[in-house]
């Protein structure tokens, strides 16, 4: 039976603390805080930010203070692992990160070698678990094929009567997550009429746009980030398509709409159930907003991950690779994201993925 751990989180949330100099406990998140991508790694930085102060301003763990580290890795593999090899350079016991799978999944191999706890608040790429390193990675969201059934099935059931295409950026996440989809609304009796791989980083998607057109397609799926798809988005409407556009946990952004503009009104998505809505997480997300800092998409999976970690190096009484791993895989922790547990892979067990719906600038529950 697990030994529940509850997360101390909330009565101190909004009390700074200026307490670097004491730090005795070095942390990381790790993410793309530059690139296009960059939005989610401002996601990841609050979150790790906000979950440092309140564990200081609690008292830290076991009397030692926190201090953090960010590495930028632009969602780079090669300069993931450069961040990796500097994160065990500073001697860090936690690195809250990486966001896409193409960064965490050469990255974990170092941490695994060195002794580093790596708890990933966004890379849902199976492969991230599935050939995990070493006993010490983990995860707090879903996986890219619980995602595509979720995907797929919805598209076979709602769209029968229109051609669906489906692409992707060629990226650990965008094609894993594409073929997931593509491959549970093949087995619930729908065809694609398009596959397709596209460049990620392009501005001009007007050849991919024709060939959709030609298609006559009517729901385009997409495998990929929030900055091709809003361009896509935008150059379908501009040649009078009204195709809707399905995608996944990479649209938690709002930069999605800053780039579709109203034509991004009806775009789908799938992501877990939304933290911020969680009574739990009400005083964390005040204190975000307090700070001048987002609450949106991974900011509260970034801020669990580290809960959780801070719980088990309390249970564990020391930041010791193995107690602490062997913590985080026997406890349950109370988060902002509900209580959460790992399986013997490493990843959460937590509700799973939902549909959103793009309106007036924000993304909530499809109705």
């Amino acid at each position: 039976m697990k030994k529940v751990l509850l997360a101390s989180v909330a009565a101190v949330v909004g009390m700074g603390v200026s307490s670097a100099a004491f730090a005795d406990i070095v942390i990381a998140t790790a993410g793309p805080m530059t690139g296009q991508y960059a939005s989610f790694g401002a996601q990841m930085k609050a979150g790790a930010e906000q979950a440092v102060e309140d564990i200081n301003a609690a008292g830290g763990i076991n009397g030692e203070m926190l201090v953090l580290e960010v590495g930028d890795d632009a969602c780079d593999p090669k300069q993931a692992v450069a961040v990796a090899n500097q994160m065990v350079g500073k001697n860090v016991a936690l690195v809250a990160g990486h966001f896409c799978s193409g960064s965490s999944i050469p990255a974990s191999q170092v941490y695994a070698e060195e002794g580093i706890i790596q708890i990933s608040p966004a890379s849902t790429n199976p492969k991230f678990t599935d050939e995990r390193p070493g006993p010490g990675v983990f995860r707090v969201c879903g996986r890219d094929d619980q995602q595509g059934q979720v995907a797929g099935a919805f598209l076979a059931k709602n769209f029968a009567d229109k051609n669906i295409a489906v692409i992707h950026d060629k990226t650990a996440y965008g094609k894993g997550l594409a073929d997931e989809t593509k491959k549970y609304m093949n087995e619930a009796g729908k065809k694609e009429t398009l596959y397709e791989a596209y460049t990620a980083g392009e501005k001009d998607y007007t050849a991919l746009v024709s060939k959709l057109k030609s298609e006559n397609i009517g729901v385009l799926y997409v495998g990929g980030y929030h900055t091709e798809a809003g361009l896509i988005k935008r150059q379908m409407a501009e040649q009078g398509m009204d195709t809707i556009l399905v995608s996944g946990d990479a649209l938690v952004t709002d930069e999605y709409w800053s780039i579709t503009g109203d034509v991004g009104s009806g775009t789908l998505m799938t992501f877990s159930p939304d933290p911020r809505k969680n009574e739990i997480a009400a005083p964390v997300v005040k204190a975000l907003e307090a700070a001048g800092r987002t609450a949106e998409g991974y900011s509260l999976y970034t801020y669990a991950a580290i809960q959780a970690w801070a719980d088990a190096v309390r249970a564990a009484g020391s930041t010791d690779y193995d107690a602490v791993t062997e913590k985080l895989n026997d406890g349950e922790f109370a988060t902002v994201l509900g209580s959460l547990s790992f399986d013997d892979k490493g990843d959460v067990t937590l509700p799973g993925y939902v549909f959103y719906e793009w309106k007036d600038g924000n993304y909530d529950y499809l109705k």
